[in-house]
């Protein structure tokens, strides 16, 4: 299976969110991260989504949604768009191994955010599969907590995803 990720100007209203996640489920396709925020207009929310799956897959997924009235435009993220995700982790710490955290986090360039006797937390940014090698070196050190925001994209150049339609027509 492949990993998609889409880009969608939604209305910045309630229950849009909900009818794009019951979508998915209808459909039987999970969602693998999805990060929402309102843009430079007040009217428009942005809705990033990666799903799994083939060119079928995300054509359908494509269409149902450019379907629904609250979805003003929809495109697949393109391979060298810029993308990010936020990830916060405590991880348990003592006086033994809080120096070898340390030092994976200086590698991978994590903040450290929060220190205790007990736990350290640390914040990192990136690409995902950076993230993901990040929390398989502090496993062995016993990961407590961990908390992911999505993956946010968002295309290079000077193209836009407004540019693409005149989306005010669509509300």
């Amino acid at each position: 299976m492949n990993q998609y990720t889409i880009s969608a100007l939604v209305a910045n209203k309630s229950g849009v969110l909900t009818r794009v996640a019951a979508l998915f489920a209808r459909r039987g396709y999970n969602i693998e991260s999805l990060s929402v925020c309102k843009t430079e207009t007040d009217a428009f929310s942005r809705m990033t989504i990666v799903l799994n799956g083939d060119d079928y897959i995300l054509g359908q997924m494509m269409k149902q949604m450019d379907k629904l009235i609250d979805v003003k435009k929809i495109k697949r993220v393109e391979e060298d768009a810029v993308s990010r995700e936020l990830l916060l982790v405590k991880v348990k710490t003592d006086s033994a191994t809080r120096s070898q955290i340390l030092e994976i986090s200086q590698i991978f360039r994590a903040k450290v955010v929060d220190v205790s006797i007990e736990a350290t937390i640390l914040e990192l940014t990136g690409k995902p599969s950076k993230l993901d090698g990040f929390v398989t070196m502090l496993l062995p050190y016993g990961v407590m907590e961990l908390a992911r925001t999505g993956v946010t994209a968002i295309s290079r150049g000077k193209t836009c995803i407004q540019d693409e339609t005149d989306y005010k027509e669509k509300i």
